[in-house]
């Protein structure tokens, strides 16, 4: 049964909640998300401790460092996507990456190598003879397209990541310094590779909440506010796929009031720190006129 856990103002894991959480686990899946990670060291030793293995889904944060390594190659698996939006783009695909040889060998024949395919790579037979035919092939494979897009953009992965970050920073001292947001710092440990912006406004009500995305997109900026959607995927009170009991207390009480207020900006990494400055004093701007009186708002 899938249990969530709950986080608090700064997007952080509650660590007594998800200790508590971890009896009978099978496995623990964190998500990185847009460019950051929680405290790795601590989810890592109290998931060794129980013999637990660590999937990773690195999809929006490739790049981002843990105490100077790499995420994604902390835990027994790590997943990256190619999505569109993503740091490195072929459109769609992405790679999992393992040491387990063994487990490499069932993901690799799952993706869909029929009939010994696998022998057209430098991979280790043993494992691979041992699971052929004998699980499911769901062909989930990349296109060589796709492939062939993602190579030469590897080189430059370093200097995206370089420049996102650069972009990110100068965009919380706008934001931090307007008196209408709260961006969240990084933890000492953690160096974030983000292409995007994630803040919570400040003593905002509903139908400020609601003005403000009205005004950004007076302005020509997408913005999105997780919990004020009644559709958005990032608001667990939208998953219709988990049943009722797999929330603790049937609510999340902490996420819930910070996805009413949390919101997120695209910040591509080919910006100018000139076009970063003009996003965020459009974003200050929209804030201001939100809370300048009364405004007739739809919801998002």
């Amino acid at each position: 049964m899938p249990v969530l856990v709950e986080v608090g103002e700064n997007y952080r894991i509650d660590m007594a909640d998800f200790e508590a959480q971890l009896e009978g686990a099978d496995a623990v899946l964190i998500s990185h998300m847009r460019g950051h990670t929680s405290d790795m060291d601590q989810i890592m030793a109290l998931a060794e401790a129980r013999d637990i293995p660590i999937v990773e889904d690195a999809a929006h944060s490739l790049g981002t460092l843990w105490n100077g390594k790499k995420i994604g190659t902390l835990g027994r698996v790590g997943c990256f996507s190619f999505q569109s939006y993503k740091m490195l783009n072929a459109g769609e695909g992405g790679i999992l990456i393992t040491d387990d040889a063994d487990l490499a060998a069932r993901v690799v024949i799952m993706s869909g190598a029929y009939e010994h395919n696998w022998k057209k790579h430098p991979v280790l037979a043993e494992p691979f003879s041992r699971w052929q035919n004998k699980l499911p092939l769901y062909n989930t494979r990349m296109s060589n397209l796709s492939a062939v897009v993602i190579k030469p953009q590897l080189a430059e992965l370093e200097d995206r990541c370089t420049r996102g970050l650069r972009n990110h920073d100068h965009m919380v001292e706008i934001l931090n310094g307007s008196g209408f947001f709260y961006v969240p710092p990084p933890l000492p440990q953690e160096t974030r590779a983000p292409d995007s912006i994630q803040f919570n406004l400040k003593d905002f009500s509903d139908d400020e909440a609601h003005a403000i995305v009205m005004e950004l997109k007076e302005r020509h900026l997408g913005a999105q506010i997780f919990g004020m959607s009644t559709d958005n995927a990032r608001a667990f009170w939208n998953w219709q796929f988990l049943p009722a009991e797999s929330i603790p207390g049937g609510d999340l009480p902490q996420t819930r009031t910070m996805l009413k207020r949390a919101c997120d900006v695209r910040l591509p990494v080919r910006l100018t720190l000139e076009e970063v400055e003009a996003v965020g004093n459009a974003v200050v701007d929209a804030a201001r006129a939100a809370k300048s009186g009364p405004q007739s708002v739809a919801a998002q």
